[in-house]
């Protein structure tokens, strides 16, 4: 190797660093103040812009417009390969992102952004919901619901948290809708006086969901905090206008809390027991019912640092090949390297790219960390080693880059490519709409974009 390729290694080095100085710089602002949501989701939506610029203006446009050229010009073959082995190394990079994503996030690396922490409560969320139909299938009245008919209920239930001394059933209530305690216990009274202390697995409202006007002689508070999922009215009615049995067994529920209600107001409501006898004996030959809509769980996050820090590594080692690449490319296609100066070099538009979607990538990664546990210092400290790996992974872009022949060199960038335009899909862009309006995201990554192509003006 000789002296003026080890300098254009270095030259390699000094671009990864540039392009990534950001990360530590966003790092220290986002440990050191906080920011409003509006800001953070304008900056997250202009770092994704100035990304997809980037890859689009350097990556894929010269690849896809040596294609046009060639086929004004006759054909060429070769153009036509580098274009494929574009493609489809943007699929293997894009696939390659997702599988490597799941492993870090399934370790704890899902804290370091909000969108795959998002993602994973998501994820759990599901988990917690099979698990939790599982139980409410065995539950009355729903143990006689049709199998073909569970997935309907559980597209219906709908978690609820209730607050400590929140009324869930009563003349003040709600009587559109019913819950299932799963975690807590709630108060049941009648005619003003405690009756019983009820725990998870209780159908709260269950009179409300059959007969509305049989609402009222009781109420149900919440003795603690009370994890529910919700019923409603109109659901529950197309499941018993689909299922015979689970219409019947909804009656005799109704039946049978009504025969209860009779049984403790037998001593000081003559008018009102007559009246409960009736409207029990009634319930048995009809009814209806509300829906059930399901989803539950909440999950705190845990993540171990070298989990987070991998997940890190995994965003940014895509760019660095790109830079290192790409200097490569333009080093080559130079024809005196004596003369060549590193300012002539530089690809604007990328570096542009991603340092400034690299800056509030670092910052509200850095206060989402800080927030799962991490120090200060180790967050800091996980982007400073980014930021030199970055530098070095784009001097390593530039030597590999030399070794292989320009398709395997197109494809190389592709999977970079496919990589970091799914990051942006993943990540970014749901980390800027979950803190902003769909307006803001879109004007800020409409700003981002055209601050990183307007970088051309400089090459």
């Amino acid at each position: 190797m000789n002296d003026v390729t080890i300098i254009h290694a270095l030259w390699a080095l000094a671009l990864g660093g540039v392009s990534a100085v950001s990360l530590p710089l966003g790092s220290a602002v986002g440990l050191r103040r906080q920011f409003s949501r509006t800001t953070i989701s304008i900056l997250a939506a202009f770092g994704a812009g100035a990304l997809i610029a980037a890859l689009s203006v350097e990556l894929v446009a010269p690849t896809a417009l040596a294609l046009t050229v060639s086929k004004h010009g006759g054909g060429d073959d070769h153009a036509l390969a580098n274009f494929l082995a574009l493609m489809i190394g943007g699929v293997l990079g894009g696939l390659l992102f997702v599988a490597l994503d799941a492993v870090v996030n399934s370790s704890g690396g899902h804290i370091r952004k909000t969108a795959t922490t998002l993602a994973e409560v998501a994820r759990q969320r599901r988990q917690d919901v099979r698990a939790m139909m599982e139980a409410v299938s065995l539950a009355r009245p729903f143990d006689a619901l049709p199998d073909s008919l569970a997935e309907d209920l559980a597209g219906m239930l709908r978690p609820v948290d209730v607050p400590k001394g929140a009324v869930l059933a009563g003349p003040d209530a709600d009587t559109g809708e019913a819950y299932i305690v799963i975690e807590g216990e709630v108060d049941a009274e009648v005619g003003g006086a405690h009756a019983a202390v009820l725990g998870p697995g209780t159908l709260v409202g269950a009179v409300s969901l059959v007969a509305p006007e049989l609402e009222g002689l009781g109420r149900v508070t919440a003795r603690t905090d009370v994890g529910c999922l919700a019923l409603r009215r109109g659901d529950v009615d197309r499941l018993r206008a689909l299922s015979p049995d689970f219409d019947r067994a909804c009656r005799e529920l109704a039946s049978d809390r009504m025969e209860q209600l009779r049984e403790q107001l037998v001593t000081r409501l003559t008018r009102t027991v007559d009246w409960a006898r009736a409207a029990a004996v009634s319930l048995r030959h009809g009814g209806q019912v509300p829906e059930i809509a399901l989803r539950r769980a909440q999950s705190e996050s845990h993540g171990s640092p070298l989990a987070v820090w991998l997940g890190i590594l995994l965003d940014g080692i895509p760019e660095s090949v790109v830079i290192g690449a790409g200097l490569f490319v333009t080093v080559a296609a130079h024809p005196s390297t004596e003369t060549l100066r590193f300012l002539h070099v530089i690809p604007y538009t990328l570096i542009a790219g991603l340092f400034l979607s690299n800056f509030p990538e670092a910052l509200s990664s850095s206060a989402n960390m800080l927030a799962a546990g991490l120090t200060r210092r180790r967050v800091f400290l996980m982007w400073l080693a980014l930021m030199v790996i970055t530098s070095v992974g784009a001097g390593a872009g530039f030597l590999l880059a030399g070794v292989l022949d320009e398709t395997w060199l197109v494809f190389a960038e592709g999977v970079a490519a496919g990589a970091m335009l799914t990051m942006i899909a993943a990540a970014m862009i749901p980390e800027a709409a979950h803190h902003g309006t769909p307006n803001q995201v879109g004007l800020g990554t409409l700003a981002g974009f055209l601050a990183a192509v307007m970088f051309k003006l400089v090459e």
